[in-house]
């Protein structure tokens, strides 16, 4: 059985949601509102606790969070920098000198920040020292977002719309040869995306995917081998963006953005129950609740 309750509306505003994630017990959202950026909800009830200004963010790309330092990364693509958030709302910032598009956190509890014009993969230390770049293979063209896996390979999303191929990949430790892919050319077919933008991994490395244009969010194994679609359109009111896994309840959280002349114009975040199984056994997904409902109101950049 699938339900869909709308358990608040936040706000008289209305931004698209540029990213989620969770920290301790709570969830954060990032907005481009031109201050109080980021809103910070208790991961129960879902009410609003307290909202905190990035100094100086003007293009947000995406966010994520490191349980270890107990901090929060945005990457800023105007800037072209990466943001620092503590838990008691310190802000610091680090320069990436390229584009940054997609941000996770490896084992080492570093930050990997995939620089999608150039084809690269930074990875930075929690207080912004470069220890590594890669260049990713000649044939990953626009890649949005990067995961490691335990073994130290990476999971690589990349295809935009005029691109040949869309594809999820797996890349070897030194970034120069693809290990496996799934994907192809760009379509609405079971194997295939269109514009695939962002992922998340669980516990047993099975990997989420946004599947941006054709409204879904699949389930692949760790080899990349096709399990089912986990969202469907019908469970979305406009289209993914990002994705944030809180494996400890459970829960998948799906930004749902409504896009006009290639802007995100209203946004919310959806989220999901997911179960505590391996990929290959059945997979309940329900969604537990729409949070986060946003009306339209002006940009402010």
């Amino acid at each position: 059985m699938r339900w869909t309750c709308c358990l608040c509306t936040v706000g008289q505003v209305a931004e698209p949601v540029w990213g989620v994630t969770s920290l301790a017990d709570e969830v954060y959202v990032l907005r481009p509102k031109g201050r109080d950026e980021v809103e910070v909800y208790d991961v129960i009830t879902y009410r609003l606790l307290r909202c905190i200004n990035v100094p100086k963010l003007r293009g947000c790309t995406d966010m994520t969070s490191c349980e270890h330092y107990r901090c929060v990364y945005i990457g800023d693509h105007i800037v072209q920098c990466i943001h620092r958030l503590d838990v008691q709302g310190s802000a610091t910032r680090w320069a990436v000198n390229d584009k940054p598009a997609g941000l996770s956190v490896n084992a080492a509890h570093n930050l990997l920040v995939t620089c999608r014009l150039v084809r690269r993969i930074k990875e930075f230390s929690s207080h912004g020292d470069l220890l590594r770049e890669l260049t990713l293979p000649g044939d990953v063209v626009n890649p949005w977002h990067a995961i490691q896996t335990h073994n130290g390979q990476l999971i690589v999303c990349h295809g935009d719309r005029d691109d040949a191929v869309h594809r999820v990949c797996k890349i070897s430790v030194d970034g120069r040869d693809i290990v496996h892919s799934h994907g192809g050319q760009p379509g609405s077919d079971i194997g295939q995306y269109n514009v695939p933008v962002h992922l998340a991994v669980d516990e047993n490395e099975c990997i989420f995917v946004v599947d941006f244009n054709n409204r879904r969010v699949t389930l692949l194994s760790p080899t990349l081998d096709y399990v089912r679609q986990v969202v469907l359109p019908d469970q979305l009111k406009w289209r993914p963006d990002r994705l944030h896994l809180d494996i400890q309840r459970r829960r998948l959280y799906v930004t749902d953005n409504e896009w006009k002349s290639d802007k995100g114009r209203t946004g919310r975040v959806a989220v999901f129950s997911v179960s505590e199984s391996r990929c290959f056994a059945p997979v309940v997904v329900v969604v537990i609740t729409i949070v986060f409902l946003l009306l339209l109101l002006p940009r402010f950049y």
